[in-house]
């Protein structure tokens, strides 16, 4: 094997071993147990699904925020207690059944990593599922419980793209950190303009 071929093959072992062992989490947390059982039995779906299904080698970002990433994870867990909590509640509630609707939320800096991390994300906090996942178009479709009217819906998607910044925050790269400081930039300038604040004073111009 030349020098050159085993580079290439270190290489996409050091891209592929952090997915792997994203697998074997996500494998963990889906049947709900942390035991050595539950991570052998992930490490062979994990290297089976990679062998057998292979995809187009996804490069990192090559940024980690540990505080974002602190705050996303204290944030997750809150979440899924909170939701775990309005799923009670909802189902207990006989005498207003909970609404259900798929919601479409088109993702705004998603590349396929972040995009699926908001996926998993929101998959796994309760009274929301993701049924559908649009590539072409950064779209996730949802299946949630606890929608009865239109603003149920907004409330909806508007919490699925706080993930998507939160996660932008945490693991984005640095164009999608510079996408997203630009919009949220904008929308506190637009915000300053709408209670009164003159643009021309910036420059240097005076109220008449």
């Amino acid at each position: 094997m030349s020098p050159g071929t085993k580079q290439r093959l270190w290489r996409e072992i050091g891209l592929q071993l952090p997915f792997l062992l994203w697998l074997i989490v996500l494998w963990m947390l889906l049947w709900g147990q942390f035991t050595v059982l539950s991570a052998l039995t992930g490490i062979v779906v994990a290297l089976f699904v990679t062998r057998v299904f292979r995809l187009p080698t996804i490069e990192l970002s090559g940024r980690i925020n540990l505080w974002w990433t602190a705050i996303l994870v204290v944030q997750f867990f809150a979440a899924v207690v909170h939701g775990s909590l309005s799923v009670a509640a909802q189902v207990l509630n006989l005498r207003r059944q909970p609404g259900a609707a798929i919601v479409a939320v088109p993702l705004r800096y998603a590349d396929d990593l972040v995009m699926t991390h908001v996926a998993v994300t929101s998959s796994l906090i309760p009274g929301s599922l993701v049924v559908e996942a649009d590539r072409g178009t950064r779209t996730l479709y949802l299946h949630v419980i606890g929608v009865r009217s239109r603003t149920d819906v907004d409330r909806q998607r508007a919490g699925v793209l706080r993930w998507e910044r939160r996660i932008v925050r945490a693991l984005g790269s640095p164009a999608q950190i510079r996408a997203l400081r630009a919009d949220e930039h904008g929308v506190e300038q637009h915000g300053v303009d709408q209670h009164g604040a003159d643009p021309a004073r910036g420059r240097g111009e005076k109220r008449p």
